[in-house]
């Protein structure tokens, strides 16, 4: 029974540990929560009789969040005892963010104080997205008694509270917004006299600002130079800021506290914006460099676009703008800096007004970032900004007004001279007659490289350094001045600087005439003038002789020619002899060793036929490589051919340059004067003629000149325009060769072959008609014309006989090739005749492609990817390189008949060899100028495919081919 009893009473006594954890489990869980929704006052800040003015915002907790309900434990009382109170928002615009404070009257008497919550403060309101300024406190609720009583302020949230005798209160503000920069606790008398002292420095600010942007502007407007508009620009935005700043706007308007952070962010934009503009406009940047105007313009309309981003964001607007001030601000001195080093006087005037600039921003960097926190260091600042728009007043004052008496015209006629005289640079040369001595201002004899003054004294002392043709000159000019009494000096002469080199010297003086009528005293200017006259002997030169060589150009050279003739029709004793001499491969020079070289072959060709010549004799440069030489002192035919080959032989002596040996040759033609109706222009012709007919004949030769070379000359001049106008009159044709197939006979295709029935000469061969157009400007058009002529002889065949298993092969020439419109003009006439590509075969010779070989295989691939076919003509001639088949995109080879008709050994070999090649590379074989039907056969089992020739048919019109077609395929023919 007993054993039973203790039982329960031992198991209580075991878990009576568990009910104590868990009910002090609990009573921590109960302390967390508790802590969680309210918070415990800090110590309260004692006052005293004497204290007119504490910053209460050290000791001030901030609850953030809090939401509508806050609670908090009241600093302890004179019993020691810690209340818990409960305060309710009074507003909707309230968002849950508490502060707090306490307060403890230690004294025996009843103290009256007022809270102050100023809206703004420069101070801390940070660089980047800074607190531009907003009703900090909506309410304050105290521990004790009624809410505080608000006293009406546009700047701040004023409070008046009452504290009793040893009253301890703790008072709970309900904000609007988490951030408080400052809560201050006044005397009242204390705060009436600090913001009336503000109030009379704020004013006197406000007034200067006002009066100099109002000064400014009238400025502007009475002088209108571009730098005044931009510095009253920036004075009217310092008056904004200022305005905004010291709380005058609110008494003009009606403000909000969100629209004053717009007007604030708007001000700051302004004052940054007007800051670039002054800058800019006073250094006059765009003098300097065209892109610092473009750099400030973008500057400009970056800034201008935050006016409107202030209106949806005011904190990022000034943020942006104060950054930008500050670059301002250093760019700004780095700018004067380089200016002032380059003597621009604007720039050093403005270096004052800069380093205070720069004084304000670090005080100003230092008071945003909280770094330099106090009452005063706000409205100093804003003084500031008035005192450096007040000096760039003056600043752009002293430029507006500076030399106002010269611009308006307030100095006399000497003046006027004096001025005129220094602006030219002249200087004043003074001879005093009567003791004969000579004066220049400034000295001459310094720009001459002598010791000063050594060209003052007497006039004589100017003969010995004249130059020797000018000092007769010289003197008898100063004599007949001197004698005549009147007139002008305009004299100009060469005198020796100390180096050794005359100077060109004008000099333009009048007389002054004494009391007796002689002339006491001659005063004018003398002007140096060597560089002009260099000038005017350079464009005589270049006018008149060859740059490069200094001969005589082709119009002297023609000039001397005339003369020489008329002294020759005059006398028995002169009979001059014209040379034409042109350098054999000299573009060949200039293109492997480069121009420098080609020109200083030329120099030394000068030198050796310059040997050559008596000082009768006339050489000249007529063109790139042509001289032309008038040989007067040799009459004697056999003598002058002597001449003609000393000047090959001279030429054709090697030239060591860049350790090669070049050796030249020279085509050379002579005219001889013999018939006396001859001129000069005339007798050089020939001369020409007889040298391109020693070119045409291989070069290195001496052709005389002989009458019937005119002929083949005006000849060729004929062909060449009735061949501009053969097209216009439709005498161009074309004829059709046809090509087979080898191994069954069958027509295969067609190679256009171009005609012209001239109307005089008959039919004109192309081996004489197509070198002439290659030389000119026809080769285009005709190349164009086969073209399009093949295309649609083609379309015309088909549209009588249906389609037709047949190609066309059409030559093209170098000048085509090289043409950059050519594969647009090809794709033109394909698309316009509706003709397959690849029924066209357009054909080139190995000449036309080593040309410009890297332009061929551009031109080539762009053809092929059209999908036109591409033959190698005249394939066994020439260099017959094999790497043209693999470096271009050829997909035939047209054997020539030198090869295929060929009588050699070795011919069989060579063509079946060169058969399988093409065949190995998938290549079509053509055979040219098959003669017999047993050389077709062999060609058959050599594995040619096809074969052209005289043996299978000639040339023909359209016409006849198409007969010819409707014969071999009469199938075909459509319905």
């Amino acid at each position: 029974m007993t054993q039973t009893a203790a039982l329960p009473t031992l198991q209580r006594l075991r878990a009576a540990p568990v009910v104590v954890f868990l009910a002090s489990l609990c009573l921590a869980f109960f302390l967390a929560a508790l802590a969680s929704t309210g918070a415990q006052a800090a110590e309260p800040v004692k006052l005293s009789r004497d204290d007119t003015a504490l910053d209460l915002t050290p000791t001030t907790d901030i609850y953030a969040n809090q939401g509508e309900a806050f609670q908090v434990s009241t600093a302890a009382g004179a019993d020691g005892i810690r209340r818990r109170i409960e305060v309710r928002a009074s507003s909707d615009a309230h968002q849950g963010d508490w502060a707090v404070f306490a307060l403890a009257n230690v004294t025996d008497e009843q103290l009256e104080r007022v809270i102050v919550a100023p809206h703004f403060r420069l101070a801390r309101s940070q660089l980047f997205w800074p607190d531009l300024g907003s009703q900090r406190i909506i309410a304050i609720t105290p521990s004790e008694g009624f809410a505080l009583d608000r006293i009406a302020s546009p700047d701040a949230d004023v409070f008046r509270i009452t504290l009793n005798p040893g009253a301890v209160i703790t008072f709970v503000a309900e904000l609007s917004t988490p951030q408080l920069p400052q809560i201050y606790l006044w005397q009242p008398d204390a705060y009436k006299d600090s913001i009336n002292s503000f109030t009379l420095y704020k004013g006197i600010v406000l007034g200067i600002a006002g009066l100099l942007a109002v000064f400014l502007t009238i400025l502007f407007v009475v002088k209108g130079t571009s730098m005044l508009p931009a510095a009253a620009a920036l004075a009217w935005a310092v008056l904004a800021y200022v305005c905004v700043d010291f709380g005058f706007l609110e008494k003009l308007i009606s403000v909000t506290s969100s629209d004053q952070r717009i007007w604030r962010a708007g001000a700051e934009v302004a004052l940054a914006s007007s800051l670039v503009i002054f800058l800019f406009t006073y250094l006059n940047l765009n003098r300097w460099h065209v892109h610092l105007g473009y750099a400030t313009f973008a500057w400009i309309i970056g800034l201008g676009l935050l006016f409107g981003v202030a209106i949806y964001d005011p904190s990022i607007a000034s943020g942006i703008a104060r950054l930008s001030f500050a670059l301002t601000g250093t760019a700004g001195i780095l700018l004067i800096i380089y200016l002032g080093i380059n003597r621009f006087d604007r720039a050093i005037l403005l270096v004052p007004t800069w380093a205070i600039l720069l004084v304000w921003l670090f005080g100003g960097w230092l008071t945003v970032t909280g770094r330099l926190d106090n009452d005063i260091i706000q409205p100093a600042l804003g003084g500031g900004l008035v005192l450096i728009v007040l000096l760039i007043g003056f600043t752009v004052m002293q430029h507006a007004f500076a030399g106002g008496a010269y611009q308006q015209g307030l100095f006399s006629d000497l003046e006027r001279q004096s001025l005129a005289l220094t602006g030219s640079g002249d200087t004043v040369w003074d001879w005093d007659v009567a003791r004969d001595r000579v004066i220049t201002t400034p000295d001459i004899s310094t720009q001459l490289g002598l010791s000063a003054g050594a060209m003052h004294g007497p006039v004589r002392n100017w003969i010995p350094r004249l130059h020797p043709d000018d000092r007769d000159r010289f003197k008898a000019t100063l004599d007949v001045l001197l004698e005549h009494r009147r007139g002008r000096l305009n004299h100009e002469f060469r005198i020796r600087a100390e180096d050794g080199h005359f100077h060109w010297l004008q000099i333009r003086a009048r007389p002054v005439l004494g009391s007796n009528g002689e002339i006491i005293r001659c005063v004018g200017t003398v002007v140096d003038v060597t560089e002009q006259k260099n000038s005017v002997e350079r464009l005589l030169q270049d006018a008149l002789h060859d740059n490069l060589t200094g001969l005589p150009n082709r119009q002297v050279f023609l000039d001397r020619l005339q003369s020489v003739l008329t002294i020759a029709a005059a006398s028995d004793g002169v009979r001059p002899t014209v040379l034409s001499i042109d350098i054999d491969r000299y573009k060949q020079v200039n293109d492997s060793l480069g121009i420098a070289a080609g020109d200083n072959i030329l120099i030394a060709l000068t030198r050796r036929l310059r040997r050559l010549l008596k000082p009768q004799d006339t050489l000249a440069r007529l063109s790139g490589d042509e001289f032309g030489l008038i040989l007067v002192s040799e009459r004697d035919p056999a003598k002058v051919a002597d001449f003609a080959d000393a000047v090959s032989k001279a030429i054709m002596v090697p030239i060591n340059f860049a350790h090669r040996e070049i050796i030249l040759t020279a085509s050379i033609g002579l005219a001889s004067w013999v018939d006396q109706q001859e001129n000069a222009q005339g007798l050089l012709s020939d001369a020409e003629l007889a040298m391109y007919r020693a070119k045409r004949a291989g070069g290195n030769r001496v052709e005389p000149f002989r009458p019937a070379f005119r002929s083949t000359g005006t000849d060729r001049l004929l062909l060449e325009t009735d061949l501009r106008r053969a097209l216009d009159r439709k005498e161009l044709t074309m004829a059709y060769q046809p090509i087979i197939r080898l191994d069954n006979g069958e027509i295969a295709g067609f190679e256009s072959l171009m005609r012209w029935e001239h109307p005089k000469r008959g039919t004109i061969p192309p081996s004489e008609f197509i070198p002439i157009a290659e030389m000119s400007d026809l080769i285009g058009p005709l190349g164009l014309f086969a073209l399009d002529r093949s295309a649609n002889d083609l379309k015309d065949w088909e549209t009588q006989t249906g389609v037709l298993p047949i190609f066309m092969s059409v030559n093209l020439s170098s000048a085509q090739l090289i043409n950059n419109d050519l594969c647009n003009d090809v794709r033109s006439i394909l698309a316009r005749t509706h003709c397959e590509p690849s029924r066209f075969k357009l054909e080139l010779t190995e000449s036309v492609m080593m040309e410009n070989p890297e332009q061929a295989r551009l031109v080539l691939n762009k053809l092929k990817e059209t999908g036109l076919s591409l033959a190698l003509d005249d394939f066994g001639t020439g260099h017959s390189s094999l790497a043209y088949l693999t470096q271009f995109p050829f997909d035939t080879i047209k054997l020539d008949k030198a090869l295929v008709a060929g009588a050699a050994e070795k011919r069989a070999l060579l063509l079946r060899s060169v058969i399988a090649m093409a065949r190995s590379l998938e290549m079509v074989v053509v055979a040219e100028g098959v003669e017999t039907d047993e050389d077709a056969a062999d060609l058959v089992k050599m594995g040619c495919h096809y074969g052209q020739s005289y043996l299978f048919g000639p040339p023909m019109d359209a016409a006849s081919v198409q007969r010819l077609l409707k014969e071999r395929f009469p199938l075909t023919k459509r319905a």
